[in-house]
C-alpha cells in the first residue's frame, strides 16, 4: 500500500473516530442516537471545508512558519465553524433530518472547534514528522555521496602515485643509450607529480605553474617537431606569486590542438606573464588559425580547456579570460587575476 493510500485510510479511520465521539455525546446529552443520513452529511461536509484548507496551509503557505499558521488558524476556526454549521442546518432542515436545537446548538459549536483543532493539530504533526524523516533521509544520502565522493578522490590521489612509480619503473628499464627517450619518462613523470600536487593545493606559486607548462611543451615538441615553437616571457618578481594550479596549461593545451596542430606549418605560442598596478596579466597567445569571425561562445564550446578555465576564474575572482586576435593571426587568450588576492591567500 502506497503512502496516499495509507494517508488516506488513516483520514477515514479518524473521521469514524470521531463520529463515534459525536454520537456518544449526543447519547449521553438528550439520550438518542443520529439518524446515519445525518452523519454522513455532518463529516462529509468537514471534509469538504478541510480539503480547501489542507491546500492553504500544507501547500500555499508551506514555508510560513507554525507560528503565524498557528495565528491563522484563529481566524479559519470559527469561520470553518460557522459555515458547518449553516450548511448542515439547512441540509438537515431541507431533509428532516434530526439537529440540535436552541441552548443545546453549543454542542455542535464546541465539538466542531474541537474537530478543527485536534485534526489540524495531527495534520501538522504528521506533516512536521513526514519532513523531519525526509531530512534525515537526505541527510544520510548526502553523507553517502561525500563518503564516496571522498574514497574516490582518495582513489584519484592513489592513482597518480602508481603511474608515478610505473613511469620510474620504465625509465629505468629503457637502455641508457636512448637518452631522449628517458627524458620523454622523465618529464611526463614529472606533469604527472605536479597534478597530484594540485589536486592537493588551492595556490601554488607562479614558476611552478610556467615549470609545468614548460614541460608539457618540450614533450608536445617531441610530438610536432620544428612545428611548435614557444616562449615564456615572466618577471623574476612574480615567481613566488601564488595563482590557482593548472590555470595557464589548459589554454596552452587548446592552442596547440585548436591553432597549431591544423596547420600544416605549424605555429608558435607566446606565454606572457606581466605584473601590472594591482593585477597579474597572464596572455597566452599562438599563431594558429585564430578565430576566423567566431564568437567567444563558439570558441569556448569547441576547447574544454577554454571553457573549463573561464568557468574557474568567473567562480574564483569574479571574471573571465577575454579572447582577441593575435597579430598578424592566431589567437590570444587573456586573464588576469587581483594581486591582493594572491598574497593573502
Amino acid at each position: 500500500m502506497n503512502t496516499l493510500k495509507k494517508e488516506i485510510l488513516l483520514i477515514v479511520l479518524f473521521y469514524a473516530l470521531m463520529g463515534v465521539f459525536y454520537q456518544a455525546v449526543l447519547n449521553i446529552d438528550i439520550g438518542r442516537w443520529l439518524n446515519p443520513m445525518g452523519m454522513i452529511i455532518n463529516f462529509v461536509l468537514k471534509a469538504i471545508l478541510t480539503i480547501p484548507l489542507i491546500w492553504l496551509f500544507f501547500k500555499k503557505l508551506r514555508s510560513l512558519s507554525i507560528w503565524k499558521k498557528g495565528w491563522l488558524h484563529l481566524i479559519t476556526m470559527p469561520l470553518f465553524t460557522l459555515i458547518w454549521i449553516y450548511v448542515y442546518y439547512v441540509l438537515c432542515d431541507y431533509y428532516g433530518l434530526f439537529r440540535l436545537q436552541g441552548q443545546r446548538v453549543v454542542w455542535d459549536v464546541y465539538l466542531t472547534l474541537l474537530f478543527y483543532a485536534i485534526q489540524f493539530g495531527i495534520f501538522h504533526i504528521y506533516i512536521y514528522s513526514k519532513e523531519l524523516r525526509e531530512q534525515e533521509l537526505l541527510s544520510a544520502e548526502l553523507k553517502r555521496l561525500n563518503a564516496e565522493s571522498e574514497l574516490s578522490a582518495l582513489k584519484a590521489q592513489l592513482n597518480p602515485h602508481f603511474l608515478y612509480n610505473v613511469f620510474n619503473t620504465i625509465n629505468s628499464a629503457i637502455p641508457t643509450t636512448a637518452k631522449n627517450a628517458r627524458n620523454m619518462v622523465n618529464e611526463l613523470s614529472d606533469l604527472f607529480r605536479y597534478q597530484l600536487k594540485a589536486s592537493r593545493e588551492k595556490r601554488i606559486p607562479l614558476e611552478e605553474e610556467l615549470e609545468f607548462v614548460r614541460k608539457y611543451l618540450d614533450l608536445e615538441k617531441e610530438r610536432f617537431g620544428k612545428r611548435l615553437t614557444y616562449e615564456i616571457i615572466a618577471d623574476r618578481e612574480s615567481a613566488e606569486l601564488l595563482i590557482p594550479p593548472i590555470i595557464i596549461q589548459p589554454i596552452v593545451e587548446n592552442s596547440v590542438k585548436h591553432g597549431i596542430s591544423p596547420q600544416i606549418e605549424g605555429g608558435h605560442i607566446t606565454i606572457n606573464v606581466t605584473r601590472r598596478n594591482d593585477e597579474l596579466e597572464i596572455s597566452i597567445s599562438d599563431t594558429g588559425k585564430g578565430i576566423n569571425g567566431e564568437s567567444k561562445d563558439t570558441l569556448l564550446s569547441k576547447g574544454v580547456g577554454l571553457s573549463n578555465t573561464n568557468e574557474r576564474l568567473i567562480k574564483i575572482y569574479g571574471t573571465g579570460i577575454k579572447l582577441t586576435e593575435n597579430k598578424p593571426k592566431g589567437l590570444c587568450v587573456k586573464f588576469s587575476i587581483p594581486l591582493e588576492k594572491i598574497e593573502t591567500q
